[in-house]
């Protein structure tokens, strides 16, 4: 399937509630091994849920999973938006679509159970997705690489921004 017949589900995500979506090259996208410590030492939810580190992909698992793909979607929502629910729905409609190797990473913590059982199988597997920073990606370099503005939010006058991602091919 063409780039172009890719290009339509940009719009499927606006229409999810996404504020903006854009297919993107995977070679933008960045990992790192610092983002996994960021979580570790700067979350109070790490290892809280199976889609969190420790349980998540390491960054190393995470860019070779990017390097077998050549694009992806990037989704950009606010405090408002639930990017990790547009980036799983978007996952399936790719899926559905025969793009069977759709993949999707949201943001921020899981909220699929009021609490996890990390000691259990998913009891969601098909909505549960690691986010972005889980899985070792730089959202601030991918979300600039990609034409977004991004900074570290540093007062509540400052309007939070979040980035989900769906691998597709």
């Amino acid at each position: 399937m063409s780039g172009k017949q890719i290009g339509k589900f940009r719009k499927t995500a606006c229409d999810m509630g996404a504020l903006a979506a854009k297919v993107v090259g995977t070679k933008s996208v960045v990992t790192a091994p610092w983002v996994r410590l960021k979580c570790q030492f700067g979350c109070g939810g790490y290892g809280a849920t199976l889609t969190c580190p420790p349980y998540s992909p390491t960054p190393e698992k995470t860019q070779s999973v990017l390097d077998s793909f050549a694009k992806a979607i990037l989704i950009h929502g606010d405090e408002h938006t639930d990017v990790s629910r547009i980036a799983a729905a978007l996952e399936r409609d790719l899926f559905l679509a025969g793009y069977y190797k759709a993949l999707a990473f949201g943001a921020g913590p899981c909220r699929a159970c009021r609490s996890c059982d990390v000691t259990e199988p998913c009891r969601n597997p098909s909505v549960a997705r690691p986010s972005m920073e889980a899985a070792g990606m730089d959202v601030y370099a991918t979300a600039r690489n990609n034409g977004f503005e991004i900074e570290v939010v540093t007062s509540p006058d400052c309007e939070a921004k979040y980035f989900g991602l769906v691998l597709v091919e």
